[in-house]
């Protein structure tokens, strides 16, 4: 399977269908001349830099996020495909549960709002009116939902987020939680950047010290407990890495990108 990494310009990293969507490899002209941006949707996609373990690099959740695009793309409908956009996308987010971990680089909660909002109203200079969020960091997700709400309010825009659902045959303990750098990620960046992936160095390490799971999981209980990584993980991984396999995050890869694609064409006007 091609490895994709994030670039800065629309580079050979970008699958075709991506580099023809992604609105920085896009001429004036050919944005002009696109009369149908009322019923169209720009994706703005969301990362983080943060630590994933000694065996993953800290650009997991912007390079998970760029090779989820470059395989959901292609799955969209011949009609739903032309009215699909791609920002440049947002690689750092707020991932200030990790710091004291080497290669953490966070920003503020409202530095991100700030940001989101900035980037919304600017696309609507452009004349688009419909916004989706894609987010691959759990981190990001309370701040993207409060400014979610203000694009609509505020800048009378349709916005919405784009998560990815979690495969259905993982096991029961990694389904409740291994949800940082365990045995899901770990495939997954083994089938889109396998070259960045140290399997000599992954370990199982599930959260320690908190009596239910549910409480580390944002909507997992009416109350959370407001958990910091070095609180709950020696090594920095929540999940078993050891068990992730190429073969595994091929067909995860797949999956989870045919969901995102459903899921982008239900969100086009």
């Amino acid at each position: 399977m091609p490895e994709s990494y994030p670039v800065s310009t629309a580079g050979s990293a970008f699958a075709a269908p991506y580099r023809a969507r992604y609105l920085p490899a896009l001429t004036q002209a050919r944005l002009d001349a696109f009369a149908d941006k009322a019923r169209a949707l720009v994706i703005i996609p969301t990362g983080a830099i943060e630590q994933h373990g000694r065996h993953l690099p800290v650009g997991v959740d912007a390079i998970l996020g760029q090779a989820w695009l470059n395989h959901a793309l292609p799955k969209l409908s011949p009609a739903a495909a032309p009215r699909v956009f791609v920002a440049p996308p947002v690689t750092c987010g707020k991932s200030n549960e990790h710091a004291g971990f080497p290669g953490t680089v966070s920003l503020s909660a409202r530095t991100l709002r700030r940001l989101l909002l900035a980037l919304a109203a600017h696309l609507r200079g452009l004349g688009f009116r419909h916004i989706a969020i894609l987010n691959t960091h759990g981190g990001n997700s309370p701040v993207i939902v409060y400014t979610l709400r203000e694009i609509q309010t505020v800048l009378g825009l349709r916005a919405g987020m784009l998560g990815l659902p979690r495969p259905a045959d993982l096991s029961a303990q990694e389904a409740a939680n291994g949800f940082h750098a365990g045995e899901w990620e770990t495939a997954l960046m083994l089938a889109c950047a396998g070259k960045l992936v140290r399997m000599d160095r992954a370990v199982r390490e599930h959260p320690a010290q908190v009596d239910d799971p549910g409480e580390l999981r944002p909507g997992g209980a009416p109350a959370v407990f407001a958990w910091l990584t070095r609180d709950i993980s020696a090594s920095g991984v929540m999940g078993d890495a050891t068990a992730a396999t190429l073969k595994k995050g091929a067909r995860w890869l797949d999956e989870s990108s045919t969901a995102l694609a459903h899921r982008i064409e239900e969100l086009l006007p």
